[in-house]
């Protein structure tokens, strides 16, 4: 079904309002709570839900560019992938603005809304929070720091939320797995993430 009732300047506004909550659990973890280093207890434990604080240098579930292309050492591939996240916020921002010209469904167009506020929400984390905050680990960071922890574009992405859904361990006859612990959906994240994971299944 077409729809004329999403204008460009509404689909701006979805996008500030989500960006907004996104940036806003981010700057509140960064301001409130040191890193969550690893055997820490986390800031709310519910057992199925918890909340860390951690931050992320590469890409989705923690990989990282420079481990899927060897030669690159990791300030290359940090700022490879900076530039690739500004590459794509400007062309889903461009494809938005096409669908809606072409009237194109509402539900469409918020699936690209989810999807472009997720992208420049991590964006944001990975060009400036380097520079505008200090560090986190073993402390607090502060805001707008004389020196911050890293440079323009390697700013790392703050993660919060895991569902850690059920543990179990693997039957000892299956190869390479046996006898290992297991947790479901162990992976930390964050609402910009969950922005554009939303967006893609909903296209799908």
């Amino acid at each position: 079904m077409k729809s004329q009732k999403i204008s460009f300047y509404k689909c701006l506004a979805i996008v500030a309002f989500i960006l907004f909550c996104d940036q806003f659990l981010k700057l509140y973890i960064k301001l409130n709570f040191p890193l969550t280093i690893y055997g820490q207890d986390p800031i709310f434990d519910l057992g199925w839900f918890k909340l860390l604080f951690i931050e992320n240098k590469g890409m989705a579930m923690g990989a990282r560019l420079n481990n899927l292309i060897t030669f690159l050492d990791e300030d290359s591939a940090k700022l490879i992938l900076t530039f690739v996240r500004i590459f794509a916020c400007i062309g889903i921002g461009f494809y938005l603005k096409s669908i809606i010209k072409n009237k194109g469904s509402q539900l469409l167009i918020f699936c690209f809304c989810l999807i472009l506020a997720g992208a420049i929400g991590n964006l944001i984390d990975s060009v400036f929070y380097g520079v505008i905050f200090s560090s986190s680990y073993g402390q607090v960071a502060t805001l707008f720091p004389e020196v911050g922890y890293s440079s323009l574009f390697y700013g790392s992405v703050v993660d919060m939320i895991q569902f850690p859904l059920a543990t179990w361990i693997w039957p000892n006859w299956l190869p390479y797995l046996g006898g290992r612990e297991y947790t479901f959906f162990e992976y930390v994240f964050n609402f910009a993430d969950s922005y554009i994971s939303t967006g893609i299944i909903l296209l799908l």
